[in-house]
């Protein structure tokens, strides 16, 4: 399929899992892919990936809670923005310690949020661009256990929620779009939830129930876990290449459709 027009597009968060194959799909398309990654060394690896593929993809850290990491964005041209770049906490809520809370949302969205007003500047300047958030379908509906993570979701889409509306307040060509993602078998979901268990099996409230607790969560990504990303980058690819993207993109579609319905029925 055709590029209707070459975009620079800046994604964050490259150095595996979606963004990687959001990189490699963008490229193979034509655009110019600039791919950031939180090391050094992430960057030397995917680096590597790309230039034995033969994709151009310029490839650099950049570690969006760092300040002089993030002022790299503002030296570009950027015509689409994915805020992808993310982590994962899990436990629960009662007893998690809060420096875990606070941290992911330093990173999920303070910082997304930081990079996003640098790209912003450029973009209403020049009267056109697309920022994209990638949240979760785990930010439509809370999960137990999974609130130190879904929490910042919940805000991320909120924030994108509003800067949409605001942004439609300008005269400029400038679109805002969320992607939400479902369950995919990347490893981010095994990482997460494994994190709860450094801490909540000392005394923890629940610690007579974490057998358990693994058991029902390897039985549930067994079932819903995707293997492919390809549903979802399509969904990405959709959003960075349209002239006027939808607000909202979301994958897989059963995903969203059950959490449609655990909504509507007072979930």
């Amino acid at each position: 399929m055709a590029v209707v027009r070459q975009r620079t597009i800046l994604i964050t968060g490259s150095a595996s899992g979606i963004g990687r194959d959001c990189v490699i799909a963008l490229a193979r398309r034509g655009h110019k892919v600039l791919a950031s990654t939180h090391t050094e060394a992430q960057a030397a690896k995917l680096r590597e990936r790309t230039a034995a593929d033969g994709m151009p993809v310029e490839v650099f850290k950049l570690d969006i809670t760092d300040d002089a990491d993030r002022a790299k964005a503002g030296e570009v041209s950027i015509d689409v923005l994915i805020n992808n770049a993310a982590i994962g906490e899990s436990g629960s809520l009662a007893e998690v310690p809060l420096d875990r809370v606070r941290s992911a949302f330093e990173t999920n969205l303070f910082a997304t949020l930081a990079l996003t007003q640098l790209c912003l500047r450029g973009m209403i300047a020049r009267r056109r661009g697309t920022i994209i958030f990638i949240s979760s379908l785990a930010g439509r509906v809370a999960a137990p256990f999974l609130l130190p993570y879904a929490m910042t979701k919940f805000s991320l889409s909120a924030a994108a929620d509003g800067l949409h509306q605001e942004l439609k307040q300008l005269d400029r060509d400038v679109h805002v779009s969320v992607v939400e993602p479902g369950a995919f078998h990347t490893g981010f979901n095994q990482r997460m939830i494994a994190k709860k268990y450094e801490w909540m099996r000392r005394g923890s409230y629940f610690q007579d129930q974490i057998d358990t607790l693994k058991a029902r969560e390897q039985r549930m990504f067994a079932l819903l876990e995707l293997r492919s990303t390809a549903p979802l980058v399509r969904k990405i690819v959709q959003a960075a290449e349209a002239d006027r993207p939808r607000f909202r993109y979301s994958a897989p579609w059963w995903q969203s459709a059950g959490v449609q319905l655990l909504r509507v029925f007072g979930k």
